[in-house]
């Protein structure tokens, strides 16, 4: 087998992907089955998640899907058992979703407040703590990707509570990395900019603020699916064995360049 094969392979291994659904979970979902791995799809959204899922069940024999609330611990342990019970083990979780109420700082209810934290925070804990359970009782040699965001460093208007859910999923990632591994569990998150997705249709609707976005990165664009699942997928290779802890910015250059102006030189 060649050397790449060996250091970037998935092949014989499985995955849970949490909000598979769409967007960058399907992305995920769909390079890892073509990759040769096993994968366990899941999301809040049944419907759509039984209309995606079949599409990657057609194209590849290793792949099965499960309705999941990552809020509410049994359901989250239900479909860690059901992911066991189908491939034998977990090897790799990648966890997705979250929410975005694009309001001012002022204008937040409670409520909206409390649904960002419970889905971003609380959800996402309840999530990575399950399948570390799985992963240190099963002795696996695992990888956790959680999903947090350029904006867990930079925030503009209407972004206060989604950006504190990011920055505080980074400490999540780093706490339990600092906790797994003895167990040779690895854990770490991805940090996209704006990615052509669903959940920034808003965005997209809106002429001036696309363009706007585009211009904010180096590469003068948005990321599409794929340029955040191939990293993802990255971070549980064998390529990645000492990675671990960390957040990995896929923002085409978003971060270096924030308030970009081009001097006159």
């Amino acid at each position: 087998m060649a050397f790449e094969n060996e250091v970037f392979t998935v092949n014989g291994r499985t995955a849970l992907v949490i909000g598979a659904a769409n967007g960058i979970g399907l992305g995920i979902s769909d390079l890892y089955a073509r990759m040769g791995g096993n994968v366990m799809m899941s999301d809040y959204d049944s419907k759509r998640l039984s209309e995606t899922s079949k599409i990657l069940k057609d194209k590849y024999e290793n792949v099965e899907s499960m309705q999941v609330d990552i809020r509410i611990t049994d359901s989250v342990a239900e479909l860690v058992r059901k992911t066991e019970e189908s491939f034998g083990k977990i090897d790799a979780a990648f966890i997705t979703p979250s929410i975005n109420i694009r309001k001012k700082f002022l204008d937040y209810t409670d409520d909206e407040f409390q649904r960002v934290l419970d889905l971003n925070l609380k959800g996402n804990f309840i999530a990575m703590r399950e399948v570390a359970k799985s992963m240190v009782n099963k002795k696996v040699n695992g990888s956790i990707v959680v999903l947090s965001s350029i904006r867990s460093m930079m925030v503009e208007e209407g972004q206060s509570a989604y950006a504190a859910t990011k920055a505080g999923i980074v400490q999540l990632v780093r706490g339990l990395a600092c906790e797994l591994g003895k167990f040779n569990i690895r854990v770490n998150a991805i940090a996209p900019g704006v990615v052509d997705t669903p959940l920034t249709q808003q965005i997209k609707n809106d002429p001036e603020w696309y363009k706007a976005y585009s211009e904010r990165s180096a590469l003068n664009r948005w990321a599409s699916v794929d340029e955040i699942a191939g990293p993802a997928v990255f971070l549980t290779t064998p390529a990645a064995s000492f990675i671990d802890g960390t957040v990995i910015f896929v923002d085409g250059g978003w971060t270096a360049i924030d308030g970009r102006f081009e001097p006159k030189l």
